[in-house]
C-alpha cells in the first residue's frame, strides 16, 4: 500500500551568528496608520473637551497622547517593516532606554555643565546626543549581530523617539502649568508643534549618528570611535545645537535688521522686551525658516546614508 506524500511544511529559522532569532507575532498591516488616525481624533477630542470646560482632569491623557504618539507611532512602523531583521527586543529597548536613560543622563549632565551662555546650545547638543548614544549602545552591547547603516538609521530613530517622547512630555507639563494655574491653550499649542516637529528632530539626528556607528561596528559585537564616527557625532550634535538656537539667531537677526543693537544677553534669554510689529514678523520668518534649513539638511543627511547603506547584518 503506497502512501501519498504529505505536504512539506515550511522550514523553521533556525536561529545562527547571522541570522535573527524567529520574530514575535507579526502585527496587522497598516497597524501605525491606524494607530496614528485614532490617536489624532483621541488627542482632538482630549484638547477640545480640556479647552471648552477648563477642567484640569483630561490633563494628564492629554500630555500622554500628544508626547507619544508621534513616538509609538514609529516604533509601530519599525515593529511591522523590520521586527523580522532586528527584533522587537532591539526596537523597544532602544525606545524605552532612549525615553529613561537618555532624558535621566542628559537632564543631570546640563544640570551641571550647561550655563547661560553663547556656546550653551553646543554644550546641550553636545550632552544629549552622547546621552542617547550610551543608551543606542547599552541596548545593543548584547545583540552583535546587529550591525550596518540600516540598522543603525532605524534603532538611533527609535532612540530619539523615545528622547522625544518624555521630553516632550515635561515640556507639555511645564507648559500646562503657569503661576495663574493651568493654562490649557498653552499645553495644545506646545503639543501641537512637538508632535508636528517631532519625526525632524531627536529621531533625525540620532538615526544618522546611530548609522554611522552602527556601519563600523565590528563582527564580534565591539563598538568602534573611528574618525568617520567621531565626526558624524559631532556633526549631529551640532544640528541638534543649531535647531536649539535658531529662537535666539532669530531674534539677533530681528534686532540687528530693525536697527535695533542686539544684546548679547537676549540671544541666551530668547525673549525681546517690547519687540516692535516689525520685529515680531522678522522673528517669525527667520526662526521658520531656520527651522526649515537645519530640517532639510538632516534629511538629505539621513537619505544619502540610507542610499549608500549596507545590509543589516554583514558576514565577518
Amino acid at each position: 500500500m503506497t502512501h501519498s506524500p504529505s505536504p512539506r511544511r515550511p522550514q523553521a529559522r533556525i536561529p545562527g551568528p547571522q541570522q535573527p532569532p524567529p520574530p514575535y507575532p507579526r502585527i496587522r498591516a497598516g497597524l501605525w496608520r491606524r494607530c496614528l488616525g485614532g490617536g489624532l481624533g483621541l488627542w482632538t477630542l482630549a484638547a477640545a473637551v480640556t479647552y471648552a470646560t477648563q477642567d484640569t482632569a483630561p490633563l494628564p491623557a492629554l500630555i500622554l497622547l500628544g508626547s507619544f504618539l508621534v513616538p509609538v507611532v514609529f516604533v509601530l512602523w519599525a515593529y511591522e517593516r523590520h521586527s523580522r531583521d532586528l527584533g522587537v527586543s532591539a526596537v523597544l529597548g532602544c525606545f524605552l532606554a532612549g525615553g529613561a536613560l537618555g532624558v535621566l543622563g542628559a537632564c543631570a549632565a546640563e544640570s551641571y555643565l550647561v550655563q547661560p551662555s553663547w556656546g550653551m546650545f553646543v554644550c546641550m547638543g553636545l550632552i544629549e546626543e552622547a546621552a542617547k548614544l550610551g543608551a543606542l549602545v547599552f541596548v545593543l552591547r548584547r545583540l552583535p549581530g546587529i550591525r550596518g547603516v540600516r540598522a543603525g538609521l532605524v534603532l538611533g530613530a527609535a532612540v530619539g523617539f523615545g528622547f522625544a517622547a518624555l521630553e516632550g512630555a515635561g515640556y507639555a507639563f511645564d507648559a500646562a502649568l503657569s503661576t495663574a494655574g493651568a493654562d490649557p491653550r498653552a499645553l495644545i499649542e506646545t503639543e501641537f508643534l512637538r508632535g508636528v516637529l517631532a519625526p525632524v528632530g531627536h529621531g533625525l539626528w540620532t538615526a544618522i549618528a546611530g548609522g554611522v556607528l552602527l556601519s563600523c561596528r565590528r563582527p564580534n559585537g565591539r563598538f568602534r570611535v573611528t574618525p568617520p564616527v567621531a565626526a558624524t557625532c559631532l556633526g549631529a550634535a551640532l544640528l541638534h545645537a543649531l535647531w536649539d538656537s535658531t529662537h535666539g539667531i532669530a531674534l539677533w537677526l530681528a534686532t540687528r535688521l530693525a536697527g535695533a543693537g542686539p544684546d548679547r544677553r537676549l540671544f541666551a534669554e530668547g525673549y525681546l522686551p517690547r519687540p516692535t510689529a516689525v520685529q515680531e514678523h522678522l522673528f517669525t520668518l527667520f526662526s521658520v525658516g531656520l527651522l526649515v534649513l537645519v530640517s532639510l539638511l538632516g534629511i538629505a543627511w539621513v537619505s544619502s546614508l540610507a542610499r549608500r547603506g549596507i545590509p543589516w547584518r554583514n558576514t565577518p
